[in-house]
């Protein structure tokens, strides 16, 4: 192919501008490509190409084909070679992450880390790939759930960057560091996060860099108050992060690469960044209850995620999909769209039956959903035994608020149940919202509040139900969270309407109506026009209860539809799935319903 005379690169540029060709070809043609690489052997070429070839071999088996066992050795190869040629950092460390990237695909996450701290160890005089194999070693940590070794490495990339000049990036050590404390729920992510603010302001550079940076920021400062329950409190932090997503948009990316090479980052690229701003106005809107607000930012974020996902096959777009899915499942659920909130839990069972992660860490959410359903047709042994399901596969130490979310519902249905009060009475001991709540949320906290005061009602101790659920009209006011506000107005409505107390109950009952109809709350309008046909009648306003009976008659009828829909669904097979990884496309067409529509009151 080459004549002797020829000088080297002659050949070589040849083989790898036809490898080139054949590998951006539409569609490509890999095994061309691979076969000129495989060329280059033949020619017995210096060590540098050498390296140089099996790294591309690699990396083009690696992303391209099914091959992974010809990759690896390729990699190794580029890997152990590099090591032996001086100033050759780029195919060094680039050999090191891919194939520690390979190893973990494989399972071989205790191949991968001597490697990488191996990389870590002789790359610092190269500011880039340091601080780049740092951040992949924190990641395998973290996905390891060994969140401490994840931290201590963020730390150290955060001092080395401020060493080496980069504000920028040791903002996005700190920052990922306050993300993972957050998620132990640990006391130092608020001094973190102050240090962060003041980073992110102080440092001046690249438009785009600046603005992800504070969205980075600002995304964490808005999940920390949702977590806390905060709905209110959030709402300054929420806005401006809507702004500077906005503000992202109307900047063009600039070519110019950073005269840094530790600066040659970034946190998300401005699209996933407008999905994760739609994604934390959705779960904002969901807590404080204004469904038809979070109904349009999902719609707006699902479709901007279909567009994205056909040409990005990034994992976190089906995690954005399936956080989106959960929130809008929950909405649902509580607008009286059951039916659709079913097929949606069936499309989360399909992106979980995709990836094996997605399940692991969604698994718990999932069973928790279709504990809600249970709860919504009626269905209560099926509830108790998802939300029984929800809590043996949830990591309690990471997922606290989840864990208490799930016992507040599981103590629901015990008091729906009426005759398993030792389980009841165990559960409502781990959450007294009196004495040593578990979590720090405001919002489960006044829930917990709220299920004592249903219990109490059930019980026909009216004075302590009061107590219970002025409780959590005072909290849930305090920060706005209006389906909890709704919820408590209509059982203390129901609670004077039983002691004869016609006119108190009227002054709950009907800002409960006002308010549930705003949200949409269908089953507390439900339980609102027929508490109000009832007073109306006994206050002797034929005309006022006539209309009430109205309202009531066509709630019923709309709930009646939808019920009956959602059980005839084949979907609604999934209620008796506990166990194992998710069902999909075995589920059976039923005849009909096979629950009754018990009366909510």
């Amino acid at each position: 192919m080459a004549t002797s005379g020829e000088a080297p690169e002659s050949w070589y540029l040849a083989l790898l501008g036809f490898a080139e060709h054949f590998r951006t070809s539409s569609p490509p043609k890999i095994r061309l490509c691979v076969h000129c690489l495989q060329a280059v052997f033949q020619f017995k070429p210096p060590q540098r190409v050498e390296a140089r070839t099996h790294l591309q071999l690699g990396s083009v088996l690696y992303h391209h084909t099914k091959n992974t066992e010809l990759a690896r050795s390729h990699l190794e190869k580029a890997w152990f070679i590099s090591q032996q040629i001086p100033q050759f950092e780029d195919v060094k460390f680039e050999a090191a992450s891919l194939l520690s990237e390979l190893y973990c695909q494989q399972n071989l996450v205790d191949s991968a880390k001597p490697l990488l701290r191996k990389a870590i160890q002789i790359s610092q005089q190269t500011p880039y790939w340091h601080c780049r194999l740092l951040f992949q070693l924190a990641q395998l940590h973290t996905l390891e759930k060994d969140l401490v070794s994840a931290c201590d490495l963020l730390g150290v990339g955060a001092e080395y960057a401020r060493v080496v000049g980069s504000e920028y990036t040791r903002a996005l050590f700190l920052l990922s560091k306050g993300m993972l404390l957050m998620e132990r729920k640990l006391g130092e992510v608020h001094p973190l996060l102050t240090l962060c603010g003041t980073i992110v302001e102080n440092w001046q550079g690249n438009p785009i860099q600046k603005e992800s940076l504070r969205v980075f920021f600002l995304v964490l400062q808005v999940t920390h108050y949702l977590d806390a329950g905060q709905v209110k409190s959030v709402k300054p932090c929420l806005k401006q992060l809507q702004q500077c997503i906005q503000t992202i948009s109307t900047l063009h990316d600039d070519e110019i690469l950073p005269s840094n090479p530790a600066d040659l980052f970034h946190w998300l690229p401005k699209e996933h960044m407008c999905v994760l701003v739609y994604l934390v106005t959705v779960m904002h809107s969901m807590q404080a209850g204004y469904l038809e607000k979070a109904q349009k930012y999902t719609d707006k974020a699902l479709m901007q995620l279909e567009k994205l996902k056909m040409l990005d096959s990034s994992p976190i777009l089906s995690t954005f999909q399936v956080i989106l899915l959960e929130h809008i499942i929950m909405c649902r659920l509580v607008t009286g769209h059951k039916a659709t909130a079913l097929q949606e839990i069936s499309q989360v069972c399909q992106l979980c039956a995709q990836s094996p992660r997605l399940f692991t860490n969604h698994a718990s959410q999932l069973h928790t959903l279709l504990g809600l359903y249970c709860i919504s047709v009626n269905c209560m042994d099926n509830a108790e035994a998802q939300f029984t399901a929800a809590l043996r596969v949830s990591d309690l130490t990471t997922h606290q608020e989840l864990w208490a979310f799930i016992v507040t519902n599981l103590a629901s249905v015990y008091i729906r149940e009426g005759n398993r009060h030792q389980e009841l009475y165990s559960l409502l001991e781990r959450i007294n919202p009196d004495h040593n709540f578990p979590v720090s949320s405001h919002c489960l906290r006044a829930a917990a509040f709220y299920i004592r005061g249903l219990l109490s009602f059930f019980q026909g101790r009216y004075n302590e139900a009061k107590r219970f659920l002025r409780e959590t009209l005072k909290m849930s006011n305090a920060e706005d969270l209006n389906r909890l506000t709704a919820c408590s107005l209509v059982l203390l409505g129901h609670i004077f309407y039983v002691l004869g107390n016609h006119r108190e109950s009227n002054n709950m009952v009907v800002p409960a109506m006002q308010l549930a109809s705003k949200i949409p709350d269908m089953s507390v309008q439900l339980w609102s026009s027929a508490l109000l046909k009832d007073l109306n009648k006994a206050c002797g306003n034929t005309i006022d209860a006539h209309e009430a009976a109205q309202m009531h008659q066509n709630f019923s009828q709309q709930l009646l539809q939808d019920h009956i829909a959602a059980c005839s669904l084949p979907e609604h097979n999934l209620i008796s799935w506990t166990d194992g990884p998710p069902p999909v496309g075995q589920f059976q067409a039923q005849n009909g319903p096979t629950t009754s529509l018990a009366s909510l009151l």
